[in-house]
């Protein structure tokens, strides 16, 4: 099942008022001597629970009540990540259950996180897999709804909501970069910027490129995932309609290192006091780097999609630049 720009829309309606509406930034220098003009940052991470994967999860629910498809067990996810977070937080919003399905492993601080979201927290097993496994089971013996980070329609028509605000806040940004793991934030932003006459630069890191191998192959195929932003990037497989939209006239697909994404937070933090996880420094990397380069006429936004890390490597560095 795929979606189009009047999903986009409809999605708007939905969470209108219910989302924090994205902020805009402007450096105050370019990213790189090659780069153009300073880009914009849209400042995703402020949304509820941290990410943009709040914009997707409540179009899900609010979808799904509103069509009347959403039963007394409510909706289950496997992710201890953000989209968990993104889906309890949602699930409480119109007081429905949420059930997320985590490993044993899973770090005390997401389960506690979780739990002070309202979400009922089953620990499965040692692996994602195995907890997966697990939410499969309970949404056919509960009837739950099983939601995903980011391969359904109404998750990505969700997050390309964050298009239509950069858009109608500043009209003459040309190019949004946006940083990609599975593609629910990448497909619904490139499906918005289509209609606006916008280029979409979707940025992965080397040796996280579901999105960029999908695009080679003409079809989703399944990477290996190894890299600093694989917390958030880690998808071994891009969603169909992420390929699809890959392959559009107005999308670059570009690959950046793990040490181009550790520079680039780092830089985030030195010259703006800006404390973002590694997915969301990966789309300035792309042009600190120089694997993007924008023409003199373009303006740039860069979407820095969240901020659910650890900020303790980055005390003790130098100060803002003058």
């Amino acid at each position: 099942m795929t979606f189009t720009y009047d999903d986009v829309k409809a999605a708007a309606g939905r969470i209108d008022g219910r989302v924090r509406p994205v902020a805009l930034a402007r450096a105050d220098a370019p990213a790189a001597p090659s780069a153009g003009r300073p880009p914009w940052f849209a400042l995703e991470f402020l949304q509820h629970t941290g990410t943009f994967k709040a914009r997707g999860a409540l179009n899900f629910v609010t979808a799904r009540l509103e069509e009347g498809s959403l039963p007394p067990a409510g909706i289950a996810i496997a992710s201890g990540g953000n989209a968990g977070l993104a889906c309890a937080w949602a699930a409480r919003e119109h007081g429905v259950p949420a059930t997320v399905f985590l490993p044993e492993t899973a770090p005390a601080v997401k389960v506690a996180a979780l739990r002070a979201l309202d979400a009922r927290v089953r620990q499965v097993g040692g692996q994602y897999a195995e907890a997966a496994e697990a939410a499969q089971a309970f949404t056919a013996a509960t009837g739950a709804v099983a939601s995903h980070a980011y391969d359904n329609p109404l998750v990505a028509a969700g997050a390309g909501t964050l298009l239509e605000e950069i858009h109608a806040a500043r009209p003459s940004v040309t190019t949004v970069v946006v940083s990609v793991g599975g593609g629910g934030l990448f497909a619904g932003v490139a499906t918005a910027a289509a209609a606006h006459g916008l280029r979409v630069v979707a940025v992965e890191p080397e040796h996280c490129r579901a999105l960029n191998a999908g695009l080679a192959a003409g079809r989703p195929v399944d990477v290996p995932v190894d890299s600093v932003a694989a917390d958030a990037l880690g998808a071994r497989r891009a969603s169909a309609d992420a390929v699809r939209l890959a392959a559009a006239p107005h999308v670059t697909s570009v690959l950046v290192s793990d040490e181009a994404i550790v520079a680039a937070r780092r830089a985030l933090w030195r010259d703006h006091r800006l404390a973002v996880e590694h997915a969301a420094a990966a789309a300035l990397a792309a042009l600190r780097s120089g694997a993007y380069t924008p023409g003199a006429k373009e303006e740039v936004c860069v979407v820095l999609c969240g901020a659910n890390t650890d900020p303790g490597d980055l005390a003790g560095g130098p100060g803002p630049t003058p």
